[in-house]
């Protein structure tokens, strides 16, 4: 009887009331959509955007040590960093209750005793004691404390998880941000050779004008044309600063003077042909669906300690020491002393606090797995929107090149036609102001495009590693939850 009690006891404190978990069915296609030549690149390797190191996508040295300056100063990581060891250590706080606590204490106390004091008069009684202590210790027979400390395990991983999402956004916002800025480089040139053409035909328009062998209607129409190019050319000048601003921002401090030459658009040479993969893999490739999947875990162990609620709880509290009236006894022998002193509480009435509870982490469980399942729709929308950018963007760069050669033609045409007094100065203008649209046109296109390539390889979970082929860091593969040394939040956020 006494052998199948110890079993019975065993196998209750073995079991959880954790529901069992099997991961949600992805509510999205099992393939991209595909839009214009978007099929050419869908399999143009075996190596995923998440498996290929940034250092290899992004080919521009200035922008290498533009994310590598990042990854060791930006503020938001290093917050993301530390955030992670935060939550570890209440994981580790968490998991230390499964576990007795043990102490070592002393104490002393008096107590006055009026009883029958006419007779013996009021006495005073002193106890000293010394010895180990272990205070109130449940006994987790229904899994409460495995659920709570499982569910503070997920969150855990969910915050590691968000921690690399923070590196991956990281390193697109610089890519992206330092291409607007070179993309505001390539259009204050236009504007500024705009501005050079326009104020030389404004020029001859005025001393045509003195002359007397011009209009005025002509002349204010270059002159016009010279303010309309120094308003843009002011305008992009203020937008180049402010994004200068921000890359200051998300490179962590002020840009060194020794970075290589930047790139111009034109001759960006970023990886495009990167396998798109199956939507499938979103699900263990993207940080943020793995938070999403690591958060809808913990909820659903939070479950099982709501269920566990119901159950009897059962506490030990023991002391072994010595126990003396004199202090100066307390240490002799035949002083020793013990105690144990189990007890139980089984809930009958709490108001349906308990019902309540399980109804609220029960809700809490259905709202995370509308987080994932809405997490997992966002990361294939990202990719699918990349791969239709992917697949137009290098016509459409075509023709806007056509268009701007036809613009170019134009002006040069008007021009020698004006001169030859068979059209008159207007359409010169026109050209010129065709012109000046089609290549601030082709500029954005080409813009659009290289950030629409960084924006698909962050999509995939791409910015994770350094170099293709590499490692990958210990949190990549299993994450540590052991205690951090004082400096692992720094190191972290200085790694890559």
């Amino acid at each position: 009887m006494k052998a199948s009690s110890l079993a019975a006891l065993a196998l209750c404190a073995a079991c959880t009331m954790i529901p069992h978990y099997d991961r949600p069915e992805a509510p999205v296609s099992s393939t991209y959509p595909t839009v214009g030549d978007a099929a050419k690149g869908m399999g143009g390797g075996t190596t995923l955007a998440a498996d290929i190191g940034w250092r290899n996508f992004f080919n521009d040295q200035r922008l290498q040590k533009l994310v590598e300056l990042a990854l060791k100063n930006n503020r938001d990581l290093r917050a993301a960093a530390f955030q992670v060891d935060s939550v570890r250590a209440q994981y580790q706080i968490q998991r230390a209750a499964l576990m007795p606590s043990i102490s070592l204490g002393g104490s002393e106390s008096r107590t006055s005793n009026a009883f029958n004091s006419e007779t013996y008069g009021t006495r005073t009684v002193s106890e000293y004691q010394v010895g180990l202590q272990q205070s109130s210790w449940e006994l987790d027979f229904w899994g409460r404390l495995r659920s709570l400390s499982q569910a503070a395990l997920q969150t855990y991983f969910s915050t590691a998880e968000a921690r690399r999402a923070t590196e991956i956004l990281l390193v697109s916002q610089v890519a992206n941000q330092y291409l607007t800025l070179i993309a505001y480089d390539a259009e204050l040139k236009v504007t500024d050779d705009t501005l050079k053409t326009a104020t030389e035909s404004y020029r001859l328009t005025k001393l045509q004008f003195d002359v007397g062998t011009g209009s005025e209607l002509d002349l204010r129409q270059a002159e016009g044309v010279v303010e309309n190019a120094r308003a843009n050319y002011q305008t992009q000048l203020r937008l180049r600063a402010q994004a200068l601003n921000d890359l200051v921002e998300l490179v962590g401090e002020p840009l060194p003077d020794d970075l290589p030459p930047s790139t111009s658009l034109a001759d960006q040479n970023m990886m495009a042909d990167i396998p798109a993969g199956l939507p499938s893999d979103l699900l263990t490739r993207r940080p943020d669906v793995m938070e999403a999947e690591a958060n809808l875990k913990s909820a659903n162990a939070d479950i099982g300690a709501a269920r566990a609620a119901f159950f009897p709880q059962i506490t030990l509290t023991s002391f072994g020491g010595s126990i003396s009236e004199s202090l100066g006894t307390l240490l002799k022998p035949g002083m020793a002393a013990w105690s144990f002193a189990p007890s139980i509480t089984l809930p009958i009435f709490d108001g349906g606090a308990n019902i309540a509870g399980l109804h609220e982490v029960q809700a809490n469980q259905k709202v995370a797995l509308a987080k994932y399942e809405k997490a997992v729709q966002a990361a294939f929308t990202e990719v699918a929107n990349g791969i239709a950018g992917r697949g137009t963007y290098d016509a459409q760069i075509e023709a806007q090149g056509r268009a701007t050669f036809a613009s170019q033609r134009q002006l040069d045409l008007s021009t020698l036609r004006y001169k030859n007094g068979v059209d008159s100065y207007l359409n010169v203008l026109t050209a010129q102001t065709s012109l000046y649209s089609a290549q601030l046109a082709l500029i954005e296109a080409q813009l659009a495009r290289l950030t629409n390539l960084v924006n698909l390889y962050e999509a995939m979970g791409g910015g994770w590693i350094e170099h293709t082929g590499d490692t990958p860091r210990p949190a990549d593969a299993e994450y540590s939850i052991e205690p951090a040394a004082p400096a692992s939040a720094a190191s972290a956020a200085t790694a890559g």
